[in-house]
């Protein structure tokens, strides 16, 4: 049975050192887990040092320029999966990467291919490639592969790691999914208002200029409002600030204090931070879940989990953890703390803890948000909808009262 030595932190933060006999790196670590430490790295004897091991003397890859861009995230789903069978049938990996190679199709990812069989037919692993194109291969699918190859099982964890970015991108197609309609009813209303404002307004205004009457104050209102539209450039106001709306807030977003400062006031926002943070936590058990399952250290896989959050304040969040956690406290009590969880989270992750069976918990933390932000989801869209119908109905019905009052008044002058 293989020999794995490892370092690890117990519970009152003091590093110990030893050795363990296990038959993968996965069950190593569940057994110094069960020994009541906290892994931080781990190496099979005489073999590669996996987690933070990679210290002096080792540099990091080097990054290949020229790849392209990035590749996209359905292309990298099939490519993961085609070579988890390959690897499940028994291929050594340079013959896998050599044939899906060349069934890709030209572009990025055929590129990409083809370096990292260079690299890895040169004696690099396939970690270590891969960490070379980061635009193709992000810290947490390489540290994944890492894990598989330490553990012996590269198949198992492609095919997890295949099924992690599914669901992650199902996800997010179907928050993007469920913006497309009241986007779309808010552009068609945009330019019809802006078509009667341009072009029916005016129109109405010379007839009132002949009548000579005076105009009631709504009437004028709109007749300000459309000179200002169609003769002051008014429309390109309309029109170009969303845009320099988004560049300010991505200016903003540049920074580490702006990006909390905004991520936090888009959680308070009614429905739209609720489903904000479930998909947070969704996002972060999931990533977390898979990482620990993967056999990555708890240390690197929380490092991981922070970097690839997409929300400031659940990246602080999980700082704390991980600072938590490195003077051998608990998972669960810096997360209570930060108020950025449901208690229910908190309690399964600290049961997960207690039990040893954290990634399960914080896979079944995921899975319920992602049913959450589902039922969220919808809720938005049939919130918006009467919503959108009562913005459009105030704004067409200022337009038809504002026009035709002045005739009303113009009638009852004449009758009287």
């Amino acid at each position: 049975m293989p020999i794995y030595n490892y370092d690890a932190m117990d519970s009152q933060g003091k590093e110990v050192s030893d050795e363990i006999q296990a038959l993968s790196s996965e069950e190593a670590i569940s057994k110094i887990r069960n020994l009541g430490f906290f892994p931080t790295k781990i190496k099979e004897k005489g073999g590669r040092r996996r987690g933070k091991a990679e210290k002096s003397g080792t540099s990091s890859p080097k990054i290949r320029r020229g790849t392209g861009g990035k590749v996209k995230q359905k292309v990298l789903v099939q490519f993961t999966r085609q070579l988890s069978t390959l690897q499940d049938a028994g291929l050594p990996i340079l013959r896998s990467l050599r044939i899906l190679q060349e069934q890709q199709k030209p572009g990025t990812l055929k590129n990409v291919l083809g370096g990292v069989s260079d690299d890895v037919e040169s004696g690099a692993t396939l970690s270590e490639a891969m960490a070379k194109y980061p635009k193709a291969f992000n810290t947490l699918y390489t540290n994944m592969v890492a894990a598989g190859e330490a553990g012996g099982v590269l198949d198992l964890i492609l095919n997890r790691l295949a099924e992690f970015m599914e669901k992650a991108q199902k996800l997010k197609g179907k928050v993007k999914g469920a913006m497309v309609y009241p986007i779309c009813v808010i552009l068609i209303a945009f330019a019809i208002v802006m078509g009667i404002m341009v072009f029916v307004v005016p129109k109405f205004e010379a007839i009132f200029a002949d009548l000579g009457s005076t105009l009631p104050a709504v009437t004028r209102s709109l007749m300000v409002v459309s000179s200002w539209i169609a003769k002051d450039y008014g429309w390109a106001w309309l029109l170009f600030s969303p845009v320099a709306l988004i560049a300010t807030l991505r200016f903003i977003r540049m920074s580490e204090t702006g990006r909390y400062i905004l991520d936090t006031i888009n959680l308070k926002i009614p429905v739209v931070g609720q489903i904000l943070s479930k998909t947070s936590i969704a996002r972060f058990g999931r990533t977390l879940g898979t990482l620990i399952s993967a056999g990555v250290p708890i240390l690197e896989a929380l490092n991981i989990t922070r970097e690839t959050a997409g929300n400031e304040v659940f990246r602080r969040a999980l700082g704390g953890v991980h600072d938590s956690i490195r003077k051998g406290e608990t998972f669960a009590e810096p997360l209570r703390k930060a108020k950025v969880c449901d208690s229910i989270v908190v309690n399964m992750i600290d049961v997960g803890e207690e039990t040893g069976d954290l990634d399960k918990m914080l896979t079944k933390v995921a899975d319920n948000y992602d049913e959450e932000v589902d039922v969220l989801v919808g809720s938005l869209v049939s919130l918006m909808e009467p919503i959108m119908v009562i913005v459009l109905g105030v704004i067409c019905g200022f337009i038809v009262v504002a026009l035709f009052m002045p005739m009303v008044q113009l009638l009852g002058d004449l009758g009287g």
